[in-house]
This record gives C-alpha cells, sequence and structure tokens, in this order.
C-alpha cells in the first residue's frame, strides 16, 4: 500500500521512478527520496529490532539523529552495516536489509527478551554473569558474544575507494541551514576565505518545512537567492554531503564528505574526509526536537513531530492517515496544521501546558482540530505499529480517560541545541531554564594557545528558537568570525523576520508526571539500546549517581546514537531522581565523530599494495636503474648495495667498501631522520632527550649524541647540529625517526608543557648524500667556490655552501665510515640533481655508489655501534663501553634514574668487546659463546653473544662485536661459539675498532 500524498513533495521529482529492495521485497520510489521516506510511502513501518529485547522499531527522525532505522546497504563488496536509511539517498537498484533479527524482521525469536525484561533490568549482565566461573566462561561468554552488536561486518573487500583532501580557511561554517547561509555571507563579504559544509544534499535546513517570510521574500525563496549569492562569491567554497565530524584543537576541523553514496557506480572516490585548518569556526548545526517518555513510545508509528512534518513537506509522505499530536510547546502545533492542510486527520493535539498554546495553538483551533490541555498519553495500544492511544490527566497517574483510534504519534518534547562541535575541543554548557535545553555558554568558548576564541556558534545552535532571532544570531556570528581573522565585516544589518510569539516550553519528562512503576517499564529513553525510565531511576537507586557512571551502568546514549535524542531525558530522569537540578547532574561528554564515519575513509589510500607506501628518497630511480638490490628498511627501500652484470652480491659488496676506502664513494643517506628542535627552551629539551651535554654546543658544530627511553635503555642515536642559538637538527636511525618524533612530542605535551619547544620530522624534506673517501674533498672543490679545507671546516663541523648552478646546501663534516667524509644535504626537489652532479664530478676518480652492507661493514671496521644491532631493548649506554657519551654535569636526562637501579649497576651485565676468529672466518650472526656448567633447564651456560659479524675485505678476514661477561677485561680470552651442525668456532675478545683506530684517515 502506497502513503504517497496527491499534495508535498517539495523535494522529488516524481516523474522518475527508482527501484530498490528491502529484505528482498522489491518497492518503488521516486528521484528525491531518501531511503527512510521511500520505505514509508511503501507503508513499511517496521524497520528493525532493538539490541537487547528485540522489540519492534520503526522510523522515529528525519536525520543524522536517528536511533532505530539502521540497514545493511548494499552486497558483497559495497555491503556496509548500521547505514541511516533517514540520511541515504535513493538511488535506483539500491539494496538494504534490516538488522538484529532472526530468523526474520517480522517473526523474531529475540523478542522473547522483551517478555523477560522485568528480570532483565539495567546492569543485569554485571550481576548476573560472573559466579560461578564455568558458567561464565562456557555459556554465557559465548552467548552474549554471539549476541553482541547491531550489524555484521562486512565479509568481502570493500570495492570502493576513498580519499583525504587538507584544506585551509578563514572561516569554516558547519550547516546550511538558514543561519549557517546567513553566517557565510556575512564573512564572505567581508573577504574572508569560507568554507560552508552541509550535511544533506539540500540547503535551508527546517525553515522551508516551517515556512515565514525574510526581507519580504518566502523562506525557500530566501534560501534559493542566498545561495546563488554566496555561489557568485570567489572566496566562498559550498559543499553538499559534507558532516562536519569533528572540531580538534588549534581550529582543526574534520568533515566527511559522502561524494558517491547517492551515484554507486559514479567514478570517483566514495567518501572523502577534509582535513581543514580554520581561523575561525562558526557552528551553525541546528537543534534537534526531544521525544517524549511515555509508555510504548517505541512503537513503530511514533515519531517525532518535525519528523512527521519533514516527511509530508519534504517528500508527500503521510505516516498515517490519522495522527495523533503529543507535546509540551508549540511547535509541534506546526505539523497538527501541516497535517490537517494536506488533508489527513488530526484526531486530538495532546498538550501537556495547562494553560494551552500561543497562536498556533489558535490557528490549529481554527482548522478544526481538537486541543487537549493539561492532558498526556497513558500508553500507545500497538505491537508492531501504532493503533491508538490512552490519554490521561498529566499530573496524575496513567488512569486512561479516552482512547483514540489512530496510526501514528507525533511527538515533541521541546528542542536541544546540536552543542557537539561547540563541545568537542572543551566549550562549556549552561542551562537555559526557560526554553529546558542545554546551550553554548559564551563565557567559555573553546580557546587557543593565547586564549583567543575559536569557535563561534550561530542560530538554534546557540539556543535561537524563531526565525527572527536565528538570522540576527548567525549575522552576527559570521561577521565575528570574519573580523577575529583580520577582515573587516559590513555594517548592514541582518535580514529581518517576522517575530514570533510563542508561549513558554514545559519541562515534561515523563507522562504522566505520576506515572505508575508499570508504566514507567515501559516508557523509553534510548531506543536502540533499549534503556527505560526504569532503568535509569533503578541505577539512581543503586548509587550510580554521576551522569558519566549512569551512562554506562544502563548503557544509555551509547552505541551509534550516542544519545542524540536520549541524553537530555535521561540526565533529567537522573536529576529527578537524585532530588537536584538539571545543572547540577551536567552532561555526559560529546566525543567526535558526531554521527559515525566509514572506517574506509578513515583509512583513505591506504590500503591493498598502499596500505603502507614505500618510501623512497628523490636518487630512487636512479638506484633502480643502476643494478641496485633492494633492502627494506622500516616503509623505506634502500640499496643493499648496487650489483654489476655477473656480479655477486657478496662480490658488490666488496668492491664498494674497497673502492671507497682507496678513493671515493656516495652514499644515499636521506632516509637518515632529521627532526627540528626549536624555541627559546631547545637546549633545556635536548639535554634532557640525550645522555651527554647538547646545551653547550656551539652553532656551526655538530656532536653525537645517544638517547634512552625512561627506563633507561638505549633506543636510538645520531648526530646533533646546533642550526642557531634556539634550533637544533637532530639526525637519527632510518626505522626510529617517527618513534623519535612521537617520542619528543609525547614528553613535550605530557610532561613538559609549559616548555617553549617545537618540533617538526623534515626527514623527507631534504635529500643527504654521504661523499666519502680520500678524495671526498677533491670532488666537492670541483662543485664550490666555497672554502671547504680542513681548517674552514674541521671535524664534527657544519656549513653552508653554494654548489654550481646556484644549488644551495649545507654540509656536515662527519663520518661513519672512518674515511675523510661528508655530507651534503639538500632540498628534496634538487636531491636528483645533487646525485648526478656528484656522479658526473667523481667520475675522474672512479666514483662508486655503496648499499647499506658496505656502510655496515665500514662502520663495524671502526667499532661503530648499529642500533638494533648492538642494542636489542635491553642494553645501556655502559654496556656499550660509552660511558664517554654520558654528561657528568647534567643533574638529569631521561634514563639517568632508571640506570642507577641495582639490576643496571650489576657488574656482571655484559659489555661490548671486539671478536677475531682465529682462524680468519666470518662468526654466524646472533650466535652465542657457552661457558662451563649448565643452567636450571640443563642446558650450556652462556657467557656472550655476537651483536654484529663480518667478513671485512679491509682486512681480509671476519669481524665480529659481542656483548659479553666482563669483556672488556678479559682482552686476548679465547671464547667457544657453537654452530648448528656441532661444530665450534674458537675467537678471541679484542678490541672493538679493527681500523685506523687513532682516527687519522677521517681527519686528513
Amino acid at each position: 500500500m502506497s502513503t504517497r500524498l496527491a499534495n508535498g513533495g517539495r523535494l522529488l521529482n516524481k516523474g522518475r521512478a527508482l527501484e530498490f529492495t528491502f529484505n528482498g521485497k522489491r518497492m518503488t520510489g521516486v528521484e528525491g527520496d531518501t531511503l527512510a521516506s521511500a520505505l514509508l510511502a511503501n507503508d513499511q513501518m517496521m524497520v528493525g529490532r532493538s539490541f537487547k529485547y528485540h522489540r519492534p522499531r520503526g522510523i522515529v527522525a528525519s536525520g543524522g539523529e536517528e536511533p532505530n532505522a539502521l540497514v545493511g546497504l548494499g552486497e558483497n563488496g559495497k555491503f556496509e552495516p548500521n547505514q541511516r536509511v533517514t540520511t541515504t539517498e535513493l538511488f535506483d537498484g539500491l539494496t538494504c536489509a534490516s538488522q538484529n533479527h532472526w530468523p526474520s524482521l517480522e517473526f523474531d525469536v529475540g523478542a522473547i527478551n522483551s517478555k523477560l525484561s522485568r528480570f532483565l533490568p539495567a546492569g543485569f549482565y554485571y550481576k548476573m554473569f560472573i559466579h560461578p566461573r564455568p558458567l561464565w566462561k562456557h555459556v554465557y561468554e559465548p552467548f552474549i558474544r554471539q549476541s553482541a552488536g547491531l550489524g555484521k561486518a562486512p565479509r568481502d573487500r570493500d570495492e570502493d575507494s576513498y580519499e583525504h583532501f587538507y584544506a585551509f580557511y578563514d572561516v569554516v561554517v558547519v550547516g546550511g541551514g538558514v543561519a549557517g547561509l546567513q553566517a557565510a555571507k556575512a564573512a564572505g563579504q567581508a573577504g574572508a576565505k569560507v568554507l560552508v559544509m552541509e550535511q544533506t544534499p539540500h540547503w535551508g535546513g527546517r525553515a522551508p518545512v516551517d515556512g515565514g517570510e525574510v526581507d519580504g521574500l518566502s523562506v525557500d525563496r530566501f534560501v534559493e537567492q542566498s545561495v546563488s549569492e554566496l555561489h557568485a562569491m570567489e572566496n566562498v567554497t559550498l559543499r553538499t554531503r559534507m558532516m562536519g565530524a569533528a572540531v580538534y584543537d588549534h581550529g582543526y576541523v574534520m568533515g566527511y564528505e559522502r561524494v558517491n553514496d547517492h551515484q554507486p557506480d559514479a567514478k570517483g572516490p566514495r567518501h572523502r574526509l577534509w582535513r581543514i585548518r580554520a581561523g575561525q569556526i562558526v557552528t551553525a548545526t541546528g537543534a534537534i526536537e526531544r521525544p517524549l517518555s511515555f509508555a510504548g513510545n517505541d512503537i513503530p508509528g511514533v515519531m517525532l513531530a518535525s519528523a512527521v512534518r519533514d516527511y509530508a513537506v519534504d517528500y508527500g509522505v503521510s505516516v498515517g492517515d490519522r495522527t495523533v499530536v503529543v507535546t509540551n510547546n508549540d511547535d509541534a502545533y506546526r505539523t497538527a496544521i501541516t497535517l490537517k492542510n494536506l488533508g489527513l486527520e488530526v484526531p486530538v493535539i495532546v498538550d501537556a501546558r495547562p494553560s494551552g498554546g500561543g497562536p498556533l495553538a489558535g490557528e490549529a483551533v481554527a482548522l478544526g482540530i481538537r486541543v487537549e490541555n493539561g492532558k498526556g498519553i497513558a500508553k500507545v495500544k500497538g505491537g508492531k505499529r501504532v493503533e491508538g492511544v490512552e490519554i490521561c490527566t498529566q499530573a496524575g497517574e496513567g488512569a486512561a480517560l479516552e482512547t483514540i483510534k489512530c496510526e501514528a504519534v507525533a511527538m515533541s518534547g521541546g528542542w536541544s541545541p546540536v552543542v557537539h562541535l561547540w563541545s568537542h575541543c572543551g566549550g562549556k554548557l549552561l542551562w537555559d531554564d526557560e526554553n529546558v535545553m542545554f546551550r553554548p555558554d559564551g563565557d567559555k568558548a573553546p580557546t587557543g594557545a593565547e586564549g583567543e576564541r575559536f569557535v563561534i556558534p550561530a542560530g538554534s545552535a546557540d539556543g535561537c528558537l524563531d526565525l527572527a532571532s536565528v538570522l540576527d544570531n548567525a549575522d552576527a556570528a559570521g561577521k565575528a568570525a570574519a573580523q577575529a581573522t583580520g577582515h573587516t565585516p559590513g555594517k548592514g544589518a541582518a535580514p529581518q523576520a517576522q517575530p514570533e510569539t510563542m508561549t513558554p516550553i514545559q519541562a515534561v519528562w515523563m507522562m504522566p508526571q505520576g506515572a505508575s512503576y508499570k508504566l514507567r517499564m515501559k516508557a523509553w529513553l534510548d531506543y536502540q539500546n533499549d534503556v527505560k525510565v526504569s532503568d535509569i531511576q533503578l541505577a539512581a537507586r543503586e548509587g550510580f549517581e554521576s551522569v558519566e557512571h549512569a551512562k554506562r551502568y544502563t548503557t544509555l546514549g551509547m552505541a551509534t546514537d550516542q544519545g542524540k535524542l536520549s541524553n537530555i531525558n535521561g540526565l533529567a530522569i537522573l536529576s529527578d531522581a537524585l532530588s537536584q537540578g538539571i545543572p547540577q547532574t551536567g552532561t555526559t561528554t560529546f566525543r567526535p565523530p558526531y554521527t559515525p564515519i566509514s572506517m574506509s575513509s578513515i583509512a583513505g589510500e591506504a590500503r591493498n599494495e598502499t596500505f603502507q607506501p614505500i618510501r623512497k628518497t628523490p636518487m630512487h630511480s636512479w638506484h633502480e636503474a643502476n643494478g641496485a638490490h633492494w633492502e627494506p628498511v622500516g616503509a623505506w627501500r634502500r640499496p643493499y648495495c648496487f650489483q654489476k652484470p655477473g656480479e655477486s652480491v657478496h662480490d658488490a659488496v666488496n668492491r664498494e667498501i674497497k673502492q671507497t676506502r682507496d678513493s671515493l664513494g656516495l652514499l644515499d643517506a636521506s632516509t637518515l631522520g632529521k627532526i627540528i628542535v626549536k624555541g627559546p627552551d631547545a637546549g633545556k629539551f635536548m639535554d634532557m632527550l640525550y645522555t651527554n651535554m647538547m646545551s653547550t654546543l656551539k652553532p656551526g658544530r655538530c656532536r653525537y649524541g645517544l638517547m634512552c627511553n625512561e627506563n633507561g635503555f638505549l633506543m636510538d642515536d645520531g648526530v646533533v647540529a646546533r642550526l642557531d642559538e634556539d634550533t637544533f637538527l637532530c639526525h637519527t636511525t632510518t626505522g626510529g625517526a617517527d618513534n623519535i618524533h612521537g617520542h619528543m612530542e609525547e614528553w613535550l605535551q605530557t610532561e613538559w608543557w609549559d616548555w617553549k619547544v617545537y618540533t617538526a620530522n623534515v626527514t623527507e624534506q631534504f635529500a643527504q648524500v654521504g661523499v666519502v673517501g680520500p678524495k671526498s674533498r677533491k670532488v666537492l672543490q670541483k662543485l664550490t667556490d666555497d672554502d671547504i679545507s680542513n681548517d674552514a671546516l674541521t671535524f664534527m663541523g657544519w656549513t653552508e655552501i653554494t654548489l654550481k648552478g646556484g644549488l644551495p646546501a649545507r654540509v656536515f663534516r662527519i663520518s661513519f665510515a672512518g674515511e675523510l667524509s661528508f655530507e651534503l644535504a639538500v632540498p628534496a626537489s634538487h636531491g636528483r640533481a645533487l646525485w648526478d652532479m656528484l656522479m658526473q664530478a667523481g667520475a675522474e676518480f672512479g666514483v662508486t655508489p655503496y648499499g647499506t652492507e658496505a656502510m655496515h661493514v665500514m662502520r663495524a671496521e671502526k667499532g661503530f655501534i648499529m642500533i638494533g644491532d648492538e642494542t636489542d631493548g635491553t642494553v645501556i649506554p655502559q654496556d656499550l663501553g660509552m660511558d664517554w657519551a654520558i654528561s657528568k654535569k647534567k643533574e638529569d636526562y631521561l634514563g639517568k634514574r632508571a640506570q642507577q637501579r641495582s639490576h643496571m649497576t650489576d657488574p656482571t651485565r655484559w659489555k661490548l668487546v671486539g671478536l677475531e676468529t682465529l682462524d680468519g672466518s666470518t662468526l654466524p650472526d646472533g650466535a652465542y659463546a657457552t661457558a662451563d656448567g649448565t643452567n636450571a633447564n640443563g642446558q650450556r651456560n652462556v657467557q656472550g653473544r655476537v651483536t654484529s659479524t663480518y667478513h671485512s675485505p679491509t682486512l681480509g678476514r671476519g669481524i665480529a662485536m659481542g656483548l659479553v661477561l666482563n669483556g672488556p677485561d678479559r682482552m686476548g680470552d679465547v671464547l667457544d661459539f657453537p654452530k648448528v651442525d656441532g661444530t665450534v668456532i674458537k675467537a678471541k675478545i679484542v678490541d672493538p675498532v679493527f681500523y685506523d683506530k687513532n682516527g687519522e684517515k677521517q681527519n686528513v
């Protein structure tokens, strides 16, 4: 049966029919429908089952606040659970299915829980399912896990694509109703760069449905004119189907754009996640109508009055031939008047206020609608749909005075401003007793680091409920936002609308006021989670007096709903149970996102082979074309060596080492971490991060440093360069850059939050090339006129030079290979040019690029440690003989106190030594040195292990480093290293520096 009206449907193109299926049943809608309006047009009142009791559930709202009507949308690789039918645009071929029932929507075995509701009160699972333990583990837990959740998780790989977008605006306006449009006009006319985002496909919000005039124009014509004016402004961007999902500190806004949900076969991403930096944010997010609590208020056909009005006006859909309206405010009278004008019956308006309503009430009476003042609904009759209502006295206990037949109930408990985005980053609320709502406290707005306000509420989101005050408020908000971003707003007045006369709302939290326990047991607060009025009252009696505790005990306002409809009513019931005012009870915490967003949009393009994109240096393509044998290092790919035709990897590594030691080698060191630390307190911060003193380092100089975690264990090393008095450049290991930057930020944000320090990970902003070998200075001198002699640029110094062609470079005189060595850093965009320039200039010296293995062998020949080889998360600097890198002057550094623990100072800790095999062979990596006796497991005792081992072409034999018991005191001792095949390699403990112990070559 179709419930489509002959009149109404301002958003529809009735000339184009669309087919869709619901639970396998074919249905028809028209272009412009939402899935909700199309289901209602097909008289599909029941759309799902509730979470706990599996009660029949119907559509309640018309927007993102809908708690009940969640479906599994699409099939196979396009399936997505828990999609709101109220925000899903209908398209031809749409397939959906209801959720949380078995075997079918009409007949659900789980509905037996509803009959047992008396035995399943709030918190019953806390009380019943703990003891006895065997029953919990083997009976209760599997059953509860099987029952948990609403929709089913997708099984197939998502076929759609998603993307992230970064944007910067002076003013971001969230909401495209009349308030948002007016705020955007005021800011745009001042010259500010403005973004307006509206989560629906249409502009104007509720105003075109509710009607009225603005500056002599009908409100829908005013909306059209405003949108046209904004489109004409080059500094204004308008986006529909885009939700303001979250507001974070420092004006960071997250927008969620549903690009192609309404046209699934279109090219491009399905969803787009916007990451926006805004100078000012205007939250014109509107208000949500509250339900009323009375017995049976969850039966399909009981809906918000505003939603009934929306479906009739916007989509030409009747939710019933006879609709009873129940209210405590004037706004619901609009619904009764609208329905009556469309030819539908409104048997009665039940107004809980003894004195009745204002002019709208008079208009309803003039149309012949019966109005009952001081009355309430005792009970809604029906099961899977509304069949009638019992009317009672609101001040009584629920004795029925009359039963009225109807197919729908339109309820209105007042309006709550959408304060979620305001609250996301710390905006406070105040209780407006006159309008019975929480609204933003203008004196306690979210502020930035310098105390500047950056969020401004506008329109009904700021508590304004009539068109005239909405426009005035929004115009002022737009002008204030423009002024705060350095623009001069115009002096023109806001558009004018006729003020409305409204009779004050009456706070009604339970209907009737003195409802019996039996009625309270059947009056629902949270439709999705099956929380009743009696559940909140029970929580209060059992000591859950905090609204946050009561929320978790009863599950009020949890899951996808997040309390949009249930929150205010729930905390009002709790306040009444605790005999205190609503402001004293407070509200729960509003957390982002405003409504759920897809997991895929969060991932964006990070999926399949791009889940973790391969990071490539600017020279990657050159390496690839010149025989690079690749090695993964974190997310990077680095050349292990460069093979020539017919050459083995081993031979390539030996050739690269020999050529670098004899003449000239190039190393692509771009992957090494580069972190800027800047600010007046940067020196103090660096001293806490590193074991050695960094604050005394002079600009133009470098210092090798060790970094430990708070437990004293070595976590990274690298060269620190001081760029100026307030700025340090920290080099880290390739795999450690992101972790070390996170480590820095964690301490700055949680422990030293008041220190004036800024950090930035600039690893990918620079290309860096190591120019290594006896000829390195000569090749550089061919490329620059600047003085890089030993006197001008001494070891562990740095300077800025200009290379041929005007290329600026920063050159560091540091060495990881033990040879004369320079590292040149240039902007990443010039990295390939620098590499080509060095290869060309070095040709006469037989320049050879070398990879990570040659780098490792040469550093081991010099006895330099490698994080991850000589360290494993349990090693401290003292184990490595690096006491020289621990400052004796500093009072503290991260890890210092931990290194003073008895275990850390235990003389039996293994220490770093060199190992040299007696037969010149190479020790196996990770091999253990055995000792006499056995341990508690019957295994041979060990007294050390190999940390690094290589064949050294420079020395012509195997070399290794290892951690050995009392190693530095046992020089010359021979250790046994058993192999897997049972043979034993004998190695002598030696100095870990195998090559150029005095450093003569690097100081040339």
